[in-house]
């Protein structure tokens, strides 16, 4: 599988990697940095979340993924088991990661057919490899409800311990179904979401329920489930034609309104799993800006961030995250590209 590369590359410090919630360092849910770049300048300003308000005009639309976190890790003895995908006909893409001590690894075992004693008294079968880390793989029980009661929320090696899943939901998330926190609306509060409306910005929600990353190696996206209905496509044309802006809040946003998307930029209703890579090369054509956060260094969404603003202007905001210690991850700071 391809990696894609954005224009430039960095060492990320690990002191940089935010590795508990903002409000058990604290602070509040909303105290998050934010790194502002205006598109139209190429200048990059720091400042805080709580002033995003101010920094969008009225008549913008913010689209926002209400796609809700599932505790989608099962910890064994051995290995770790991260539950990404329901495939819609019975079974699921997982991924196998080796248990080392209070974390994980990867790791490549597993035959097609073996079956996976999983705690509880479920069972996981090995159906077919999908990918080099993914599995098609069956349970014998409902695996929402198992997950419910036997699953934790996916954590990378630099959170050293569980978090409750309340801390991975954003306020807009109602539809349960992501293996990870689609984490650049974790900022938001009811407040700011009411300091927004009274400043005109409107928001909408898409659905695109997120698959597992891989901390080890950037792949290309693969296939993921997502819906935009029929009152925020219109929404979305509609801001567009009043001369709004529409500022996509994560990187899950802007894979789904760029699927729905026609060639005249006009965003229809649309559902269904889509393979949409949004790069430099391919552009894009529903959305003005983004809110999102840090990303590691060549990764597949630094490419996506190249596609919205220009490559050297994006290069020069990181390099002023990293020179502000900036944090990042799913409890880090975000940046405003509008």
């Amino acid at each position: 599988m391809t990696t894609l590369q954005a224009g430039f590359g960095f060492a990320l410090d690990a002191a940089l990697e935010a590795g508990r919630p903002p409000e058990d360092r604290g602070s509040g849910r909303d105290d998050v940095r934010l790194l502002y770049t205006d598109k139209a300048t190429g200048r990059t300003v720091s400042d805080g979340f709580r002033r995003l308000p101010g920094l969008l005009r009225p008549g913008d639309l913010l689209v926002v993924n209400d796609s809700a976190t599932l505790p989608a890790a099962v910890w064994m003895r051995r290995l770790v088991v991260h539950f990404s995908t329901d495939r819609g006909d019975g079974t699921w893409l997982v991924e196998l990661r080796k248990r080392v001590g209070g974390h994980h690894e990867q790791y490549s075992g597993g035959i097609p057919g073996e079956l996976l004693p999983l705690p509880g008294g479920a069972t996981l079968r090995l159906e077919a490899r999908h990918t080099g880390r993914l599995w098609i793989a069956r349970m014998n029980v409902s695996v929402p409800r198992y997950l419910g009661k036997h699953g934790v929320p996916i954590r990378y090696s630099y959170v050293d311990r569980d978090w409750p899943l309340d801390r991975y939901q954003t306020v807009f998330a109602t539809r349960p179904g992501s293996a990870e926190m689609p984490s650049a609306a974790r900022p938001f509060t009811t407040a700011i979401v009411d300091r927004l409306r009274e400043r005109g910005v409107t928001i909408a929600p898409i659905t695109l329920h997120t698959g597992v990353a891989s901390p080890e190696v950037d792949e290309t996206p693969y296939p993921e489930r997502f819906r935009i209905g029929a009152s925020t496509a219109r929404a979305v044309n509609a801001a567009r034609a009043a001369g709004g802006r529409v500022i996509a809040v994560g990187t899950t946003a802007v894979r789904a309104l760029e699927t729905a998307v026609d060639g005249d930029g006009v965003v229809k209703a649309a559902s269904g799993f889509t393979e949409h890579i949004v790069t430099p090369a391919v552009g894009v054509r529903a959305v003005d800006g983004i809110l999102t956060g840090l990303h590691e260094p060549r990764s597949t969404h630094l490419s996506m961030l190249s596609a919205i603003v220009d490559n050297d202007v994006l290069a020069s905001a990181y390099h002023k995250a990293i020179a502000e210690r900036y944090l990042w991850h799913e409890f880090g700071d975000v940046h405003l590209i509008a």
